[in-house]
C-alpha cells in the first residue's frame, strides 16, 4: 500500500493552478492507494500573515468550495484510489484558542489533517520561518543566533503538540525538522539531534504520527527530507507511526523522492 499524506492542491494561493484531477490521475498513474490533500488552512482572522503577498493560507471564502469539490472527487474515484480530505493547520502561538475554535467547525469535515508550525514568534514579532533564506537568517539575527533559532523553533513545535485545540485537532506533526530548510546558507553545525529525539518521544506518548516529508530534498539550502535519514531511521526504531508526504504544490513534485526514501 503506498500513500501520500500531503498534498497542496489550486487552493493554494503560493502554489500552482495545476487541477485535482490531474494530481490524482498521476497518484492512480504510479500506484498509489492513497493520498490526502492537506491545502493550508486559513489563518486566524486576527492573525496578520507576515509574509510579502500575505498567502500563507487559504482564503477563507474559499474553503467550502474546496471542500464540495473533494467530496465530489472522492465519490467519482472512489473505485480506482482512497482520497482523504484534510488540511494543514497552523499551529500559531497565542492563537490557539482561534484554531480551536476552526477545528471545532470544520474538522467535522475532514477524514485527516497535519499540524505544523511555519510561524515563530519574538517578543511581539511573528516570522514565517520557510519563507526565505533572508528573512530566515534576519530573524535568527533578532532572536540571538542559529542556535537560539533553532531552540525557539523546537520549543514551538513541543508547544504545537501539547497545546489543547480541541478534539478535531489534527494527529500528524508536519515536517518536525523545518528549521533545517535554509541550513546551507547558514552553514553552521547545528546538533540538534536530541531535541528532535525528545520531540518523538512525546509525539509517541501523545499519539501522535510524523510526517515524513521528502520536501527538503528538493530544497536546494536543506538537501535533505524532513527528518534527515538518520532520525526517520530513529523514529522506525522506537515504532513511532509515519505517514509519507511529499508536501508537493504542483503536480510535478507529487510523490518527489519517495523512491529515494524507501529505496529497501
Amino acid at each position: 500500500m503506498k500513500k501520500d499524506g500531503h498534498i497542496h492542491t489550486p487552493f493554494c494561493p503560493h502554489g500552482s493552478p495545476d487541477l485535482f484531477e490531474h494530481y490524482i490521475e498521476k497518484a492512480i498513474k504510479y500506484h498509489f492507494t492513497e493520498i490526502t490533500f492537506t491545502e493550508h488552512a486559513p489563518l486566524p482572522p486576527s492573525f496578520n500573515d507576515p509574509t510579502p503577498d500575505q498567502d500563507s493560507g487559504m482564503d477563507a471564502n474559499h474553503l467550502q468550495s474546496y471542500l464540495l469539490q473533494l467530496n465530489d472527487l472522492k465519490s467519482h474515484y472512489k473505485n480506482k484510489i482512497h482520497i482523504n480530505i484534510g488540511l494543514e493547520v497552523d499551529y500559531i502561538s497565542g492563537y490557539e484558542k482561534e484554531t480551536r475554535a476552526f477545528l471545532n467547525e470544520i474538522g467535522p469535515q475532514l477524514d485527516d489533517a497535519i499540524l505544523s508550525v511555519h510561524f515563530l514568534q519574538y517578543e511581539n514579532e511573528y516570522c514565517c520561518i520557510d519563507f526565505s533564506d533572508e528573512v530566515y537568517l534576519q530573524f535568527a539575527e533578532k532572536v540571538g543566533g542559529i542556535q537560539q533559532l533553532y531552540d525557539l523553533y523546537y520549543e514551538t513545535v513541543w508547544a504545537s503538540i501539547t497545546a489543547d485545540l480541541g478534539p478535531y485537532k489534527p494527529k500528524r506533526i508536519g515536517h518536525p525538522t523545518l528549521i533545517h530548510k535554509f541550513q546551507h546558507a547558514h552553514q553552521q553545525q547545528i546538533d540538534d539531534d536530541a531535541q528532535v529525539k525528545e520531540i518523538f518521544h512525546l509525539m509517541k506518548k501523545s499519539n501522535y504520527e510524523l510526517d515524513l516529508n521528502s520536501a527538503g530534498l528538493s530544497k536546494p539550502l536543506c538537501r535533505e527530507p524532513y527528518p534527515p535519514y538518520h532520525l526517520i531511521d530513529y523514529a522506525k526504531e522506537m515504532n513511532l507511526p509515519y505517514v509519507f508526504g511529499s508536501d508537493a504544490h504542483t503536480v510535478k513534485d507529487l510523490h518527489q523522492h519517495y523512491n529515494i526514501i524507501f529505496k529497501d
